[in-house]
C-alpha cells in the first residue's frame, strides 16, 4: 500500500483526537481533580497511562517541549491526583466534548471506533512508549470514548514514529520544531510559546542547524534541509503502515469516508483550530 495512505489516515482521524487539547472540558476536570494550572492538566493527561512519570521521563517521551516547562508541572501534579484518576476523568471529559461538538446523526460511530480499534490493533510498539501506553488503557463501553482512545493510540503511534525517525536524523526536539517551523505548516508564534521554548533556546537550534546546513540565517529550509524534512516525513509514514496494512484499501476508505466529514465539522464550528500548535490540517 502506498506509504502516503498513513497519512490520509492522520488526517481524517487527528481531529477527533485533538479536541481534547482545544475545548473547555478536559481543563475543567483537570481542575477538579485539583492539578495546580492547565500545563499540569495537559502533561497528566497524555503520559498518564505510563504511570506517574518524573519531569525527565517525560520530556524524553513527549520531546519537543521543554524541559523548564515539564518540570514546573511534574511530578508535584502527580500529589495531587493519581494517573488512574486523571486517565478516568480525561475521557469522561473527551466523551462530553465530542457529545457537545459532534454533528447530530451518528450512525456510523460504531463502525467507526471498530475500523480504528481493528487499525489500533495492527500496531507494534518496539520503542514507542506513548503509544504502547494508551494501547493498554481498557476498552471502554461507550462508543464515542472507544472512537477517541483509538484515535488516540493511532495518533500517539504516529506521533511515536515520527519521533523515532526525527531523532535518527539527528535533530533534538527543539531543532525538529525549528525545521517544522521551517516548512510553513507552523508558526514560530503558535508553537514557541506553546512548548515553553526560550528565545535564547531557539537562537541556539537555529545557530546549530544553520552550522548544519540544514537552515539558511533566515530560518529557511536549505536544499539539505529540504530533503532531511521529506526523508523524516516519508520514514514517519512507512513506520505508521501496520495500522493501514490491516485495514486494507477497502477498511481505509471507509475510515476517510466516516472520519474526515466529523474532522471537517469541528474544524469547521472552530472546536479544532486551524492552523494550531499541532499542525494538524482540516480533513
Amino acid at each position: 500500500m502506498d506509504p502516503t495512505s498513513a497519512r490520509r489516515l492522520w488526517r481524517s482521524v487527528e481531529p477527533l483526537h485533538a479536541a481534547v487539547y482545544f475545548t473547555p472540558e478536559p481543563a475543567e476536570a483537570a481542575r477538579a481533580l485539583g492539578l495546580p494550572g492547565w500545563w499540569a492538566g495537559y502533561l497528566t493527561g497524555r503520559v498518564a497511562p505510563l504511570g506517574p512519570l518524573d519531569a525527565p521521563a517525560a520530556t524524553a517521551v513527549l520531546y519537543g517541549f521543554a524541559p523548564g516547562r515539564v518540570a514546573r508541572a511534574l511530578p508535584g501534579a502527580w500529589a495531587h491526583a493519581s494517573p488512574g484518576d486523571v486517565l478516568a476523568a480525561r475521557i469522561d471529559a473527551v466523551r462530553a466534548v465530542l457529545e457537545r461538538a459532534l454533528p447530530p446523526g451518528r450512525d456510523g460511530l460504531e463502525r467507526l471506533a471498530s475500523l480504528l480499534e481493528t487499525a489500533a490493533g495492527a500496531c507494534r510498539f518496539d520503542g514507542r512508549p506513548l503509544a504502547a501506553g494508551w494501547s493498554g488503557v481498557p476498552a471502554p463501553p461507550d462508543p464515542v470514548e472507544r472512537l477517541w482512545l483509538a484515535a488516540t493510540v493511532l495518533r500517539e503511534h504516529r506521533g511515536d514514529g515520527h519521533v523515532i525517525a526525527s531523532v535518527h536524523a539527528g535533530l533534538r526536539g527543539l531543532d525538529a520544531i525549528l525545521t517544522h517551523v521551517a516548512t510553513g505548516a507552523i508558526t514560530r508564534e503558535s508553537i514557541q510559546i506553546n512548548r515553553g521554548w526560550s528565545d535564547e533556546e531557539w537562537r541556539e537550534s537555529h545557530d546549530g542547524l544553520t552550522a548544519r546546513g540544514l537552515l539558511d540565517r533566515a530560518g529557511r529550509l536549505t536544499g539539505s534541509g529540504e530533503r532531511l524534512r521529506r526523508e523524516i516525513e516519508d520514514a514517519t509514514d512507512r513506520l505508521a503502515a501496520d495500522p493501514v496494512t490491516a485495514l486494507g484499501e477497502s477498511g481505509l476508505k471507509e475510515v476517510v469516508a466516516l472520519a474526515a466529514p466529523l474532522g471537517r465539522h469541528l474544524v469547521d464550528t472552530g472546536v479544532v483550530p486551524v492552523p494550531n500548535p499541532i499542525g494538524a490540517p482540516r480533513p
